[in-house]
């Protein structure tokens, strides 16, 4: 027992030798306390140069914290190996969330050099650590003889992760195999992040330009406006340019008269990364798929989707293609009358041509015009940026009794980015920016992440988070705020809800703080926050017209409330075809390279989907797999919507959105929790039973 409080001590020390260590002005700030509101990092000071030393300096802390734990001779414990494993990296997590977080939202060529110079590097060090035989073995003593110590509940599931994910990243293989799979994961690391720089590539590299003003016809004039600035900052005053970025092709695909040059947008989206160029990610993505089914065996999981799905909610390939393939059935047939009823149109004006997939957005458009008078000119007046966020802050205080106050004075990365102060009952909650707009250095989509997570320190002591949300949402321009759709304000409650759950978090240790869920859980939380945005009584906070501030016409409101459920054949087969195509490249069980063309083919054929529509990523550019962590996980968003749409009913049950006891469940049981409990017996605590598939139909109106 003194052995172990001597151990424990030694740790403390070090650990406060390393803090009074970083008190000591560095010159380079990443490896300084931030002396900033909150401890937010000092942006300004941050350079690119920075990055390498301060993680060769959090490699170098974190190797001399494990050593510590593996030359320790007493009897390994929970304190003594899990608890001092787990607070052995806090130098590499300050710095790889920093260079995370700046690389995907305002990246640059050194920042790309380095992450290609890191990889291998991060690499190799969690391999180190990973498969080394004698850490391994002390923590395998502490889990099988967990019994024996008095452990809290998540220490106990703290205790079962680290165990299982040694095992899972190889600690029981032989040294031989050991060796090869440090070789694997070294590679995957580097494609993965070729494969990212390629598509930011490919995105930005790409513009339609257009010098005839006839060639406008159908646009409207916020769009044109755009699209003049962009001409102008390239130095083409005079001219239009339009690019693959989601907020300016889906406008020009509803409204552009020219099909011509719709096709040749849509196209250049739809062939990103498949160009034969510098930049094509077919090779990539063929060498990706062949090692991870490397991995796999090596491991001895039958394929890629076996390991990965093994602790998630589904468990098993099998029943995740069962869940797809039901919805696939209830909406495939929607699908095709959509399809129909537009072709129906194009036949009835003479179009002469069948419905193509870059035909699909306008058509939809004039059908939902002709059918609810409704289209997203009628409606993008109310949806103001700004008023959305208050909105979505409304919603927040109503559930949570959360406020949120902006703050100048919080460093930001980029002059996009707005800032805000998180409190309830006054006290320090945490941070949240929200940088919307899109850039050449910010990837496309949208996401929500933390500079810092929550958790508390080796001491006990909180700490608190600090979160971003990046959408890539239209900019203002010509006079005009930036107005959103409803499907661009939904997106904002979205990724809303995963920052509520990093700033609702509770836990203890960082390794199952905030989002630490899995794949097929953590879209709940941001899910869930969807069903409030077009609430009546949500609307009449926030949708308010940016010129007269008049609130949402009661009449408007019903049309939206009508039209929910239209084109809802398209958006969930076009969805369902990527998660089915990455469920089959994932459940590929022999290390071969398939030719990708030929395989999505053979994929798309195989469920029957219709040439109007594709998949709404296709491989090349399917950036959620091949380079954000969603492999053999896409399928998790509507996996997570049978979840969310059944969570949404218990505050509709009690006749109030915003029943507050729901909410006290829902934060207690659910956001408040991370990873801490498995996620079933957490929804059961909040919902009292399980979840089934019958929701999520019926929210889709496909039931």
């Amino acid at each position: 027992m003194k052995k172990t409080f001597l151990f424990m001590f030694i740790i403390a020390m070090a650990l406060t030798s390393c803090n009074q260590k970083s008190k000591v002005k560095s010159d380079n700030p990443l490896l300084n306390d931030f002396d900033t509101p909150f401890g937010v990092p000092p942006f300004d000071l941050i350079k690119a140069k920075h990055f390498k030393p301060a993680y060769l300096a959090a490699f170098d802390e974190q190797k001399k914290n494990v050593r510590a734990i593996i030359k320790n001779t007493d009897a390994p414990t929970f304190e003594n190996t899990i608890k001092a494993l787990e607070y052995s990296g806090e130098l590499l997590s300050k710095v790889s969330r920093i260079f995370g977080s700046l690389n995907s939202a305002n990246t640059n060529d050194s920042l790309q050099a380095i992450n290609l110079e890191i990889a291998p590097l991060s690499s190799k060090h969690r391999d180190d650590i990973n498969l080394n035989d004698t850490l391994f073995q002390k923590i395998k003593s502490v889990y099988d003889n967990r019994e024996s110590f008095k452990l809290t509940d998540e220490e106990k599931k703290v205790l079962e992760d680290t165990y299982k994910s040694f095992v899972r990243n190889g600690a029981g293989l032989s040294p031989e195999d050991k060796e090869k799979l440090r070789k694997i994961n070294e590679e995957l690391s580097l494609l993965s992040v070729r494969f990212g720089q390629n598509l930011l590539a490919e995105t930005n590299n790409f513009k339609l330009i257009i010098d005839k003003e006839e060639d406008l016809a159908g646009l409207p004039e916020g769009l044109k406006a755009q699209a003049a600035a962009a001409a102008e900052k390239l130095n083409m005053k005079g001219k239009w340019v339009f690019t693959i970025q989601y907020p300016i092709m889906e406008p020009f695909l509803k409204y552009s008269e020219k099909r011509n040059l719709r096709e040749k947008l849509f196209t250049g989206y739809f062939m990103k990364g498949d160009n034969g160029n510098e930049y094509d990610n077919n090779a990539i993505i063929a060498r990706i798929a062949r090692l991870r089914v490397e991995r796999s065996k090596l491991l001895g999981y039958k394929t890629y989707a076996d390991f990965a799905l093994e602790r998630n909610m589904a468990k098993t390939p099998e029943r995740v293609f069962d869940f797809l393939v039901q919805v696939w059935n209830a909406a495939l047939p929607v699908a095709k009358a959509e399809a129909a009823a537009q072709q129906e149109l194009i036949d009835r004006e003479g179009g002469k041509f069948k419905l193509a997939p870059w035909d699909w957005w306008y058509y939809t458009e004039k059908i939902k015009k002709e059918k609810y008078d409704l289209d997203d000119e009628i409606t993008r007046p109310y949806f103001q940026t700004s008023n959305v966020i208050k909105g979505m802050f409304y919603v927040a205080n109503r559930l949570y009794n959360l406020e949120f106050t902006e703050r100048n004075d919080i460093p930001k990365y980029h002059p996009d980015v707005v800032t805000f102060e998180v409190t309830r009952d006054k006290k320090h909650v945490g941070v949240l920016m929200i940088d919307n707009y899109p850039r050449a250095s910010k990837r496309g989509g949208a996401w929500c992440g933390a500079y810092r997570g929550q958790s508390r320190d080796i001491n006990g002591k909180m700490i608190t988070p600090v979160v971003t949300m990046v959408t890539n949402s239209a900019p203002p321009s010509e006079g005009k705020p930036s107005l959103l759709t409803p499907d661009e304000a939904s997106t904002l409650f979205h990724e809303f809800g995963h920052a509520l759950h990093q700033l609702l978090s509770n836990s203890t240790y960082p390794g199952v703080s905030g989002t630490s869920v899995p794949r097929d859980f953590v879209e709940l939380p941001s899910q869930i926050m969807e069903h409030w945005v077009l609430e009546p009584e949500v609307l009449k906070v926030y949708a308010k017209h940016y010129q007269t501030g008049e609130v949402i016409p009661a009449e408007l409101i019903e049309k939206l409330d009508r039209a929910g459920k239209f084109n809802t054949g398209f958006a969930t087969v076009e969805f369902l075809a990527a998660a089915l195509l990455d469920m089959e490249y994932h459940t590929i069980s022999e290390p071969v390279e398939p030719d990708i063309r030929v395989f999505e083919k053979a994929v798309m054929d195989k469920y029957g989907l219709i040439p109007e529509i594709k998949p709404r990523y296709r491989s090349t550019y399917f950036n959620h797999i091949w380079s954000s962590g969603y492999a053999a996980g896409y399928y998790s968003y509507y996996w997570s919507e049978m979840l969310d749409a059944d969570a949404f009913q218990a505050f509709k049950e009690t006749g109030d959105i915003f029943n507050r006891e729901v909410a006290a469940r829902f934060e207690k049981e659910i956001l408040s929790r991370g990873g801490t409990r498995d996620p079933l017996e957490m929804y059961i605590a909040f919902r009292g039973k399980e979840p089934g598939i019958d929701a999520l139909l019926e929210n889709r109106g496909l039931k």
